[in-house]
Order: C-alpha cells, then structure tokens, then sequence
C-alpha cells in the first residue's frame, strides 16, 4: 500500500491476525536491523527512533569511535515505506514487516544509511530526466548447518539420503533434490513481492543462482535485501544454511552479485541505444565511468577479508574491468540484446555485498562517466580472454581500503560523510580479523617454525 490511513492499516492488521510489524532497515552490510512495534502502535503512526550509530554497526557487533560518529550518539528517526508493508511468510504467528528509511531528527536522510544513499545517487538521474533500471543475479550456498566455525561448509543430504558431490551445474535432478526448501522459498518470495525470473543450479556443491527481474533501483535492492532473509530464515526451517559468502567453500566457485544496468530518458528510451538501434556515446561513456571509478569503489563491491578469495583466474569471477560483448572472462559484459534491451552487467560485486550499495556505487560510477563524456577501453575481441589480461582489481582487503580511504572520487560519488564513516567500520572490522589465529597458521606453522 502507498497511502494508508490509520483505519486502512488497522484494517490490514486485523484481516491477517497481526500483532507486531518488524521495522526494518538494511545496515552498512545489508543485514536487517531494526524494532519490532506493536501493530496498533504501528498505525497510530507512532514515533520510532534509533541510535544513529547502528545503520554503521559492524558485522563483528563493534562500533566504530572515529570522530564522524558523534561522541552523544544522537537519535533518528525510521520512517516506514509502506510499499514495502508485507505479512512475513517466515513467522511462527502472524507477523507484518515493513522496509524503513532512517532520518535525521532534523528532515535530512541519514548519511550512513545505505538505503537513503542510493536513494540521493537516484535523484542525480532524476535532475537529468533519467532513471536507472538495474536487475541482480544472485548467487548462494545451501549447506547443511554449520555448528563449529572451525570446521568447512558441508553440503547437505538431500532426498536421496546422499551429500552432492558436486559437478551439477544446471542439472534440474539436483535442483529439485532440496524440492522441500525450494517451494516454501518460492511461497515466501511470491508473499514478499519478490520478482524472480530464472532458478537454477551453478556449478559449485549446492549452490544456486537466482536472478531478479529488471527494475527501479530501490525496489530491486528492498528485494535483494528480502531475498536474502528469506532464504536465510526457509533455510533454517529445513535444517539448511543459506550462505551468502563470496567464497564460503576452498576449491569451489565463489558466490557473485551480477548487476545488469541500462538507463532510459523521460519517455522510457534506453539512453544506450540511437533511433537506428546503434550504441550511443553514452553508452561508453557509462563504461568509461565504471572502467575509472571501480577501482576506488572496491571495498562496495567486496567488502570483507573474504570477498577476494573469489577473484580468481578462470572462474568467471573478474580480475580486471575489460569489456567485451557477451564474454564472461571481463569484468564489464555486454549481453547480446535487442537495442531496447541494452545493458551493462558489471561482475564484480560478491553475493557478499550490500545490494543497497552495490547498486548505488555502480549507478555513481556510470553516470560519473557520462557527465565527464569518458571513453572506454578497447572492448575484448571476440572470443578473446579477459585473464590473460593484468589482475587490476586490488587482490586483497587492506589495498582496498586504504584506495577508499585516501580517495577525492570515491567520497565525491558517495559522500565524505559516508566514505568516512564506512572505511572506519571496515578498518575495525579488518583489526578484528587481525586479532583471531587462523586454522592455516595452525597447520602449517605450528609444526615448522
């Protein structure tokens, strides 16, 4: 619902027996924090407030005190988006949630909100007469459960009584052997307005992919981020663990977050395309902008230790930002499509990353590029391979976070707020990883040193 009255909403609460609606909102790593209210008090439109430090709480339950976070931790506001209002399909009882924006007590959007920033990269597009539409490709593990950190992800049995042994890509046999979660999965994604296309087994043990359909920024990202709490909380219910690592398995495939983006103008034409169906110089210039602006922006697109395990040569996981036309070795792809149809997947981003973010550093970096009319590259010749090209992506965390820290690009595209407050979370988080031993240090330098 777009509008809603106090007697529509108490309406809606009383049709589906709810009591309570989960306030949400996705922090810094996508991960849905929030209050949960009492429906009535819900749509009295009660005041609900929070700490400004949470959107910003790391993914260890740290907090950063770099001085951008004020030393008193004032108050903000959530404001529910009551588009997003849905009866949760993972509940025990009857239970309502709904997607929140976080505000400053003062009207403005918070500057360490994910949500608010992609939400002022859209309103770039929109003084321009244009808008973005952006569809994800997500990736993800179902393991059996994970009881000791210690030890490595296990598939789980399936139907058969047996693990999988892997070798299954595409295979609808292997697909349907986890039929159990799959259907409750569907049901939940249908009930939260989900848009999924495609499902379909990669190549690693047990992991899938599933791409969204195409779609306004922020909705296709609310999506992502329901996505993966759904299949986190159907998972459990099934005795699985949905695992959105980047590379949560050694030896397998990592887990990606393609975005696939075009742009159209006010009349709904693909910017990308002339009247003849030919590619237009904004066209490249929206590659030219990704081309020179990833770079700085890589601690979005892979923002834990782990996230760059998954670049790796020959896995179809990037190591640089070549393009080329339908050719999954680059970084940057060209679908073969009609001219309507023409876009820009960018392969960088990990299952790992905030789609939030993700989506709003790549929308950033492209427009970026068309505003400053820069060129592309050469794309890839056909048929030719984007590894035997330079690794120019940073290939570990620290490169990448200190890249963002000292960069002038990154906090023009994103904010110097937001840049500030984003690379301290990461540089407590990565102290964090500092401070635990690790099972490698263990085996091979325990006996040897």
């Amino acid at each position: 619902m777009t509008q809603a009255s106090h007697a529509d909403l108490t309406s809606f609460f009383k049709q589906h027996g709810i009591s309570d609606v989960e306030c949400l909102f996705p922090d810094v790593s996508g991960y849905p924090r929030g209050k949960l209210m009492p429906a009535a008090n819900f749509a009295a439109g009660a005041e609900l407030r929070i700490a400004q430090a949470i959107p910003m709480q790391c993914v260890t339950g740290d907090y950063s005190y770099h001085p951008i976070f004020p030393d008193a931790d004032p108050d903000i506001r959530l404001v529910p988006d009551l588009t997003t209002l849905k009866v949760s399909p993972w509940s025990s009882v009857p239970r309502a949630f709904a997607i929140h924006d976080c505000v400053e007590l003062n009207g403005q959007p918070c500057a360490f909100a994910a949500r608010s920033l992609l939400q002022q990269v859209l309103a770039r597009y929109k003084a321009q007469g244009l808008t973005p539409v952006v569809a994800p490709e997500i990736e993800f593990y179902l393991t059996a459960p994970s009881v000791d950190p210690g030890l490595a992800l296990q598939p789980p049995r399936t139907r058969n009584g047996r693990a999988e042994t892997g070798q299954s890509a595409f295979s609808m046999n292997m697909l349907n052997e986890l039929s159990g979660f799959w259907d409750d999965f569907r049901q939940a994604l249908q009930a939260l307005g989900v848009q999924a296309d495609t499902w379909i087994h990669e190549v690693g043990t047990t992991q899938y992919e599933i791409n969204l359909l195409h779609g306004d920024p922020v909705q296709v990202a609310d999506q992502a981020f329901l996505f993966k709490y759904a299949a986190k909380e159907i998972a459990i219910r099934h005795g699985l663990n949905a695992v959105f690592m980047a590379k949560p398995v050694a030896g397998s495939p990592g887990s990606s977050m393609h975005l696939h983006q075009s742009v159209v103008d006010a009349a709904g034409r693909n910017v990308f395309s002339a009247d003849d169906g030919a590619e237009t110089a904004a066209f490249g210039h929206f590659i030219g902008g990704l081309q020179a602006y990833v770079p700085d922006l890589m601690l979005i697109f892979a923002p834990f230790v782990n996230s760059y395990r998954r670049f790796v040569k020959g896995s179809q996981a990037p190591i640089n930002l070549e393009w080329g036309y339908d050719n999954r070795t680059s970084g940057l792809r060209v679908p073969v499509s009609g001219p309507s149809a023409r876009r820009v997947e960018n392969r960088i981003a990990g299952a790992d990353a905030n789609p939030y973010l993700a989506i709003a550093a790549s929308l950033a970096a492209g427009l970026a590029g068309m505003d400053e009319k820069l060129s592309p590259s050469i794309p890839l010749e056909a048929g030719s391979n984007g590894y035997d090209r330079a690794h120019a992506l940073s290939r570990s965390f620290l490169p990448a976070l200190e890249c963002m820290q000292n960069s002038a690009t990154s906090r023009r595209l994103l904010g110097d707020d937001f840049v500030t407050a984003y690379t301290a979370v990461k540089e407590l988080e990565y102290e964090s990883y500092l401070n635990e031993i690790s099972a490698w240090e263990r085996r091979v330098l325990l006996p040897m040193v």
